[in-house]
């Protein structure tokens, strides 16, 4: 069985469940418990498709979703996230290694400040028009997606053209 194929097949369908959770999050500023909770669940696949070991490898995973869950309620509390939000980044805090999750992250929040940003200038301006606006919270969902992206095509980018180009696959 080729378990690196299952893996980088994985990490595609999180990729387009990401992906779909931003278009989501955008157009009815909702992220699901089911995508966020099936995210979640598969984890333990990709762990075994991607070799991890059981100690120290799942045991760190486990911890840094934990860990996010903690900090995620805090931000919850003084409403900078929204809790799909915070159960989407919990569900990517099991598939990615933690220095890729906390790259994830940063961008993400780099990323929606420039869209915040963006919102406010066009919030303003239609005030200015003195036409009723509804002020709403950038969604994370979208600047997740795109960061994720982004990240995945620095991470695995170079190893899935390497593997296609020589025709094997190396998870590693």
């Amino acid at each position: 069985m080729n378990t690196p194929l299952i893996a980088y097949g994985l990490l595609a369908a999180l990729a387009i469940a990401v992906l779909y959770a931003g278009i989501t999050d955008l157009r009815h500023r909702k992220i699901t418990n089911r995508l966020t909770g099936t995210l979640a669940i598969a984890a333990p696949l990709f762990w075994w498709a991607s070799g991890l070991s059981l100690w120290p490898g799942v045991a760190i995973q486990l911890a840094l979703a934990v860990g996010w869950f903690a900090f995620g309620a805090l931000l919850f509390q003084i409403r900078q996230m929204g809790g799909g939000d915070i159960k989407l980044f919990t569900a990517l805090a099991l598939w990615l290694e933690p220095s890729l999750f906390m790259m994830v992250v940063l961008l993400t929040m780099a990323v929606n400040g420039v869209a915040t940003l963006v919102v406010l200038r066009g919030v303003r301006r239609v005030r200015r028009e003195g036409l009723p606006v509804d002020a709403r919270a950038t969604p994370y969902g979208v600047s997740a997606a795109l960061a994720m992206l982004v990240m995945f095509a620095v991470r695995y980018g170079p190893a899935i053209e390497t593997a296609f180009s020589t025709n094997s696959l190396n998870f590693a």
